[in-house]
């Protein structure tokens, strides 16, 4: 039964991991984001009262 026989199947799972944390994340990693990431400051957050009745 060739499935109980590990050696061509360890080295096709070595080299796939190898891939997989190699060459994936840098492609993950190289990834563009098409918008700005643009931080808020607590001064620009300022809401204004309520100023209609309530009844």
């Amino acid at each position: 039964m060739p499935q109980l026989n590990p050696a061509p199947w360890f080295m096709i799972l070595v080299f796939s991991w190898l891939i997989f944390l190699t060459v994936i994340p840098n492609k993950v990693l190289k990834h563009t984001f098409t918008n700005e990431i643009t931080t808020l400051n607590a001064k620009d957050l300022k809401s204004d009262t309520w100023t209609w009745p309530w009844h």
